[in-house]
Order: C-alpha cells, then structure tokens, then sequence
C-alpha cells in the first residue's frame, strides 16, 4: 500500500481492533491477526481521534496544539503513525474527492 495522502484527505479506525488502556497509553489488539499493539499517550490521542473519519490537516493540528511540538515534526510523527496503522489495518484512508 503506498502512503501518500493529501491533508484533506481522511482516516479512520477500522473495527478490526479492539482497544484498552495500558499505562498512559493504549493497547490494540488486531482482531484479524490477533498481533497487539501498544501506542503512547500521544498514539491514544490519535486513536481517539481517528474514531470518526477526520481530515488528516486536523489530525495534526489537534496533536501540534495539545502537545505544542514543531510543525515539520508533528507532521512527521503523526503520518508515520497514521501509516503503521494503516498497513496494520487498523485505519484506513479515504481520498476525498474535489468538487
């Protein structure tokens, strides 16, 4: 799968992993391939995010203003994580389409 998404374009979690708190951070477990996942408090953030599509834009924005991180880096660390749980099949990505 090729990550190369626009910033209007949105994610989603999957209903294929069901998640619990675990520390400060979330634990996933994949219910297709039954591998877990653990994700950061920043991850949890992301994940409670994603539960409803939302533009990828706001993604970052909401990340950059709760933790006020450096623009390049915010958008570093949140497409990487949104692309690992993506090829895990825990997000999917959805091009909107212009009008």
């Amino acid at each position: 799968m090729t990550w190369d998404p626009a910033d209007q374009d949105r994610v989603t979690a999957t209903s294929d992993a069901v998640a619990c708190e675990f520390g400060s951070g979330l634990a996933l477990l994949n219910l297709k391939s039954n591998i877990y996942y653990s994700l950061n408090s920043v991850g949890a953030y992301i994940w409670e995010l994603i539960q409803e599509p939302r533009p990828i834009a706001d993604i970052r924005t909401a990340v950059q203003t709760r933790y006020d991180v450096d623009p390049e880096r915010c958008k570093a660390d949140v497409d990487g994580l949104l692309k690992g749980l993506a090829e895990a099949g825990l997000a999917r990505l959805h091009h909107e389409e212009l009008v």
